[in-house]
């Protein structure tokens, strides 16, 4: 049985618990999850015994490739997706069928219910979420391929630093670099953020020249096929000040706390607190005021949430991201930002960039 077959039926297992004959599954990412299929426009129809993956003909050859082994059910063009789901459910036989509450919408729902008037639609949430919270094999190999490709795309993008860069054309250009390494792109809009505009976790890329400031943040992280990753660096643009030397040993004492206290059994928000309270002891609790971390795969944000609310355990197999931060207004800020495989003693840091002060500098004012 391979990787996909082996997930489907874990997730055919919960069918009896649910009092289900079936599930609709209609996340774009689910069907992936599942199937290999990397198209779009396409549902899955999961039971005990089956699995039918409703598309259409722009995916015939690609369905062919990249998951043969699975029945399809090819819709007609005069025929929507829901459409061609509700049908197929009625055709066989199925009476109660789960979707996912999380994806469908209302007017999706209420199309279903009525195509489908013989099946009786069960909510269900997070069904396909809770298995990938666990990677397997194959998902940390993909993760480290974009983790490889995002580092590799940085080394480039520093070694051709200059002074006169501006953050857009640096966002843009950490984009290309990505690709031309060999991944599908960025995972997410990439975050370049030079002085009092590092300030701003999300800063979005504006014409200003890194050089005119002394810090450079760099946020940003690379897709392979389907897995993705994230990290964040800081870097000197010019002599490395008192200031950006205090709040950058604040925040990797923060970051490497936090990484001792992970391993199997602790509770995220216990690993949260441990970096809130290394930056709070040195004086800048006011100033981290997001979440020490999230787990990554398919999604750049995806379960479990390091954060002082969150009532994850953490278990081996999961790969978050640790990512304290300071941010001071007027001046700018300083986040670190690795991903990491937590293991039964641990956890394994699978982001290999260097982050001490010392490998920070890249060019100093004239």
């Amino acid at each position: 049985m391979d990787t996909f077959a082996q997930r489907r039926q874990k997730l055919a297992n919960i069918l009896q618990a649910e009092a289900l004959d079936a599930l609709l599954l209609t996340n774009p990412l689910s069907v992936s999850y599942l199937t290999n299929f990397s198209g779009e426009s396409s549902y899955l129809i999961l039971a005990h015994d089956r699995a039918l993956l409703v598309s259409d003909f722009r995916f015939i050859e690609q369905l062919a490739e990249e998951c043969p082994e699975l029945p399809t059910h090819i819709r007609p063009p005069a025929q929507t997706v829901t459409q061609a789901a509700a049908d197929a459910v009625t055709k066989l036989g199925y009476r109660s069928v789960g979707f996912e509450a999380m994806h469908v919408t209302v007017g999706e729902f209420a199309q279903l219910q009525s195509l489908a008037k013989t099946v009786s639609w069960k909510p269900v949430k997070d069904c396909v979420e809770r298995l990938r919270i666990i990677k397997d094999d194959t998902e940390l190999a993909a993760i480290r391929e974009a983790i490889d490709f995002a580092e590799r795309a940085f080394t480039v993008f520093r070694t051709l630093l200059r002074p006169d860069d501006r953050e857009k054309d640096l966002a843009d250009a950490l984009e290309s670099y990505v690709r031309r390494v060999g991944g599908q792109g960025t995972s997410f809009p990439s975050i370049v953020a030079a002085g009092e505009r590092a300030a701003l976790p999300h800063a979005p890329p504006t014409d200003r020249a890194v050089g005119s400031a002394d810090v450079l943040l760099v946020d940003w992280g690379a897709s392979g096929r389907f897995y993705k990753s994230d990290l964040t660096r800081v870097l000197a643009t010019r002599r490395i000040s008192p200031k950006l030397e205090e709040v950058h040993t604040v925040v990797l004492r923060a970051q490497e706390r936090a990484l001792g206290k992970i391993r199997a059994g602790v509770k995220a928000h216990d690993v949260d607190a441990e970096a809130r309270g290394a930056i709070a002891e040195a004086g800048f609790g006011d100033f981290f005021g997001h979440g020490l971390g999230h787990g990554i795969g398919l999604q750049i944000h995806e379960a479990p949430f390091m954060r002082p609310e969150s009532d994850f355990v953490l278990q081996a197999g999961m790969v978050m991201t640790v990512e304290p931060g300071v941010y001071l207004p007027g001046w700018g800020g300083v986040r670190i930002e690795d991903d990491v495989l937590v293991t039964a003693e641990g956890c394994e840091i699978l982001t290999h960039l260097p982050k001490r002060l010392d490998s920070i500098q890249v060019f100093a004012s004239p």
